[in-house]
């Protein structure tokens, strides 16, 4: 396996495609451009964000446990400290087409987008995941990116980082869009996704897994219906109007109604008994979803 070659900055991914650097936080690459030479195997890590749309590939990006080809019109955004494998042949320069944004948390540092990052959670994503653009959606994001590029292109002034960031958020928030018109014209298989859930926490409980494993996870859900922990989540939002852990949550506070109701068992010991470590965690959590406590529940049921 080839060791990970690892980007720590801005001037290290356009030296490694040999491009120019014109801010030390943010570059915007054409990849029709760039002179870019990548080996099956390669592995690469970096430490700043990176959005990447390409209308053609003849190679692959493996993301996680996913493998996945570059098909015409897909955008994959990527968080830093995550591994990208190149897996088939080597690109060649004339099928490279397209562009990429990278930047570097510190560009975020004090702005209003730094501290909601965290919200698109899309950079969360398995490149199986990626986001379909149709035509129109395609240039909306391309124009984002051109005024960028313009602006990268003039000499940094104290209004350079605002601009450029607020445009890098609106492209954000165009991809927080686009996802959800995709989420929409997935409806039918994301359903099916929204019913095997509904039965793995069903199966969870009925076969009392909690007592050999603890309480199921995001995580578990994700693994066993093939998708990241933030997609899966993400889609039972837009689906149900309740994330992962609210499904989890709403199963698990059903059991607790069950067994408050049909035994002596004291709240301690029916927390343990869901897999809790601490009691008071349990009753907390009884209260936030019910408004009263597993006491109060029984008692004026």
């Amino acid at each position: 396996m080839k060791p990970i070659i690892q980007l720590h900055n801005i001037s290290d991914i356009n030296n490694f495609v040999k491009s120019k650097t014109n801010h030390p936080l943010v570059t915007v690459l054409d990849f029709s451009e760039t002179d870019e030479y990548i080996e099956e195997g390669t592995r690469i890590s970096t430490d700043f964000y990176s959005i990447m749309f390409k209308n053609y590939c003849v190679n692959k990006l493996r993301y996680g446990r996913q493998s996945y080809d570059f098909q015409e019109g897909n955008l994959i955004c990527i968080a830093p400290k995550q591994v990208l494998t190149m897996d088939n042949e080597i690109e060649k320069k004339e099928n490279m087409m397209g562009w990429g944004l990278f930047f570097h948390p510190d560009l975020l540092r004090g702005t209003s987008l730094g501290n909601k990052m965290n919200e698109y959670t899309y950079f969360s994503y398995e490149n199986s995941e990626a986001l379909h653009l149709s035509d129109k959606e395609k240039q909306t994001l391309y124009d984002c990116v051109q005024k960028i590029e313009t602006e990268l292109q003039e000499n940094i002034d104290n209004h350079s980082q605002n601009l450029i960031v607020t445009n890098i958020e609106l492209l954000l928030n165009y991809c927080s869009r686009y996802y959800g018109r995709q989420f929409i014209t997935r409806r039918n298989s994301n359903s099916n996704t929204v019913s095997q859930v509904e039965n793995l926490l069903k199966n969870y409980f009925k076969l009392d897994k909690l007592k050999k494993t603890g309480l199921p996870t995001v995580k578990y859900l994700a693994e066993k219906v093939h998708l990241s922990a933030s997609y899966l989540s993400d889609l039972l939002k837009k689906e149900t109007g309740m994330n992962a852990q609210d499904h989890i949550h709403y199963y698990l506070i059903e059991e607790a109604k069950n067994i408050l109701l049909n035994s002596d068992n004291s709240v301690s010991e029916v927390a343990y008994s869901l897999g809790f470590d601490y009691p008071q965690y349990f009753s907390k959590l009884f209260k936030q979803k019910t408004g009263q406590t597993p006491i109060e529940y029984r008692n004026l049921s």
